[in-house]
């Protein structure tokens, strides 16, 4: 009943993406979710070694004969990353599918990702951006409203808004995003004209999301109203889970703080010791607002049949 232009040019069962998130979405994770029906985008910025990244693509081979994509970061970066190594490897490993995030996808990476014969799909937060990057080349596009989690740009749209307008204003299929946790935002997605959703947030209270049971049980206990936006006096807003964490960041940046004063807040390592030892004040963890959808804890397979089993559902009625 969903199959789309996004399940045929992927190769997939459900047109379901799981979206990026650093430090979580590892080789296992994104092979649970080809498993399960969906599609895993394995986190290429994880990866300081190209030896590691490379191990870890053949570690979701080991997993899985279903697709996945790989994300290439192109956000201004702490470390220094040169993303043709990681296009080496995609190159050298046969990956067919690579999802770009952040600024503009340079000329000459493009021109690698054509060469090697990969989808490129590329996420970003406006019509202007998504035309941009049609004109570049992309195959698909990927957009995430304003309520999603994690960096949230500059334009301040909503779900039921941004992917409708770039529906209409691109030839590509769409995938749509932001606060989809359940077969009822999937179906509205659809409706609005996406080919595909993308979700974040509800993959982190799955069985087997890679974070520490606290945090889960702390998320399925949150509400639409226990998300917050930090970084924006720096030009780098991210919702974020509402924790001690992220309102010391706020308190921070109501004092004119820089990044150098931030980092020791926001740091990646500060949400990967969150995630591995289980204390819910050590980091900061991109969180939108459908977390105040989630209620359980179930594994992949059974979200994402729950899913398509409720918009079907949905769908039927609203047919009769």
């Amino acid at each position: 009943m969903f199959q789309t232009k996004v399940t045929d040019m992927l190769g997939i069962k459900y047109p379901i993406i799981g979206g990026t998130m650093a430090w979580i979405s590892n080789a296992d994770f994104v092979a649970a979710m080809g498993e399960a029906g969906g599609m895993g985008v394995l986190a290429s910025a994880n990866y300081h070694s190209r030896a590691d990244f490379a191990a870890a693509i053949d570690r979701i081979r080991e997993l899985t004969d279903k697709p996945f994509a790989v994300n290439i970061n192109l956000f201004p970066s702490m470390r220094p990353v040169d993303n043709n190594d990681y296009v080496d490897i995609l190159a050298d490993k046969g990956v067919k599918i690579v999802e770009t995030s952040g600024h503009s996808a340079p000329v000459d990476l493009i021109g690698r990702f054509k060469e090697a014969g990969m989808t490129w799909i590329h996420k970003c937060v406006g019509v202007r951006y998504a035309l941009k990057v049609q004109d570049m080349g992309a195959d698909i596009v990927t957009v995430v409203g304003y309520e999603n989690g994690g960096a949230t740009g500059r334009l301040d749209i909503g779900t039921m808004v941004l992917i409708p307008r770039v529906v209409e204003s691109v030839k590509i299929p769409v995938i749509g995003g932001g606060g989809i946790s359940d077969g009822r935002g999937f179906l509205a997605a659809l409706a609005l004209g996406a080919q595909g959703v993308i979700m974040g947030t509800r993959l982190l209270t799955t069985k087997e999301a890679p974070i520490h049971d606290n945090l889960k049980q702390a998320l399925v206990k949150a509400s639409e109203l226990d998300t917050m936006l930090i970084m924006r006096s720096i030009n780098a807003t991210h919702r974020v889970w509402a924790n001690a964490a992220a309102q010391k960041c706020l308190d921070l940046e109501d004092k004119s703080a820089g990044m150098e004063q931030l980092l020791p807040v926001v740091a990646g390592e500060k949400a990967r010791q969150m995630y591995a030892e289980g204390d819910l004040t050590a980091g900061v963890v991109a969180c939108g607002q459908g977390v105040g959808l989630v209620h359980d804890i179930p594994t992949l397979k059974e979200l994402f049949d729950g899913i398509i089993s409720q918009a079907a559902g949905i769908a039927g009625n609203l047919a009769a």
